[in-house]
């Protein structure tokens, strides 16, 4: 009987998003392990608690995550599902990064009342939202023109808001409307040539106490090793920038042939002083080779960049 199954409790934000993933990681967990019961715990995190205030403000280290894992340390939950963009690139001791499942779309969306409206062809001043420092200095970079304004929120709350404003459009993550089916808003998908997406974007990492080896076993057929090695390099130079959500770099690592292109950018939040930079690499040397694009980010431009954020700007997103 059900009642008698071993309990694995699934720590997750109560997002309508946040929820969407815990709920698609258990319906995978119960067809692999349909002897164990799997539940969500919901935990409201300082980000879900802080709504009014720009992530800068409120400092985004582990804004999203440090709740769940408090919970993780305490032995209240199993295992916690992250967005992994969400996730600082220092885990707390006595935690691991258990599984990397297979990634979904990586790109940002434009979202517009106007579904023929294009992100970089709108007219002169245009008002744009965004809760995220890397699309706003982006934006910024290649518009300048352009009126950028902060917005918080769960998905469906920031669509609300957009469709009873006077925005010229928004940008979101294209995985996450997706995942809520609600592609439908999409006025296009931005591309990575325009725009590169945070490290980590599009993929969910799940997060468990390290010693334990028996939630690590059950999660190991879940791991998908070309997104953990594409988001594990990309937040390589993260961690080699000094950080963090609130870090105007975008990054993307892809498998071409046998090959994996590294790309990444960087620009000041008002958009002066974009650097990009790309190079091929074999697997064996991704880490090495994604050290080198951090190094050179740093020496041309990227170190004074980093310099003139703010302390909660510069905090791990």
């Amino acid at each position: 009987m059900e009642h008698n199954k071993k309990t694995i409790t699934i720590g997750s934000r109560g997002s309508d998003l946040a929820l969407w993933q815990a709920r698609f990681i258990k319906s995978r967990l119960e067809e692999l392990q349909p002897k164990l019961l799997f539940i969500i715990e919901i935990i409201k995190t300082t980000g879900d608690k802080i709504i009014d205030s720009p992530l800068s403000v409120i400092g985004g280290k582990g804004a999203f995550t440090q709740e769940l894992e408090t919970a993780l340390l305490a032995g209240e939950i199993d295992l916690a599902v992250h967005s992994l963009k969400d996730l600082p690139t220092e885990v707390p001791e006595g935690l691991a990064i258990a599984c990397i499942p297979e990634r979904a779309q990586v790109e940002d969306a434009f979202l517009s009342k106007d579904k023929s409206a294009k992100l970089f062809e709108l007219p002169h001043g245009a008002i744009i939202a965004t809760g995220s420092l890397r699309r706003k200095a982006h934006v910024l970079a290649i518009r300048p023109d352009y009126k950028i304004v902060d917005i918080r929120g769960n998905v469906p709350t920031r669509i609300k808001k957009l469709n009873e404003s006077n925005w010229d459009g928004m940008i979101l993550a294209s995985a996450g409307l997706y995942r809520l089916r609600l592609e439908n808003e999409i006025a296009h998908i931005i591309r990575t040539e325009d725009m590169l997406s945070a490290p980590g974007q599009g993929a969910l990492a799940i997060e468990i106490r390290a010693e334990d080896k028996f939630i690590s076993d059950i999660l190991t057929p879940l791991e998908h090793k070309p997104t953990k090695l594409s988001v594990e390099t990309e937040r390589h130079i993260l961690k080699l920038l000094g950080g963090g959500c609130q870090m105007p770099l975008g990054t993307y690592v892809r498998s071409v042939g046998d090959k994996y292109m590294i790309e990444a950018s960087i620009a000041s939040p008002s958009g002066e002083g974009l650097l990009r930079t790309s190079t091929s690499s074999s697997e064996a040397d991704l880490m090495s080779n994604a050290s080198s694009v951090a190094d050179y980010l740093l020496n041309h431009g990227a170190t004074e960049i980093i310099a003139s954020l703010n302390e909660s700007e510069r905090s791990p997103q």
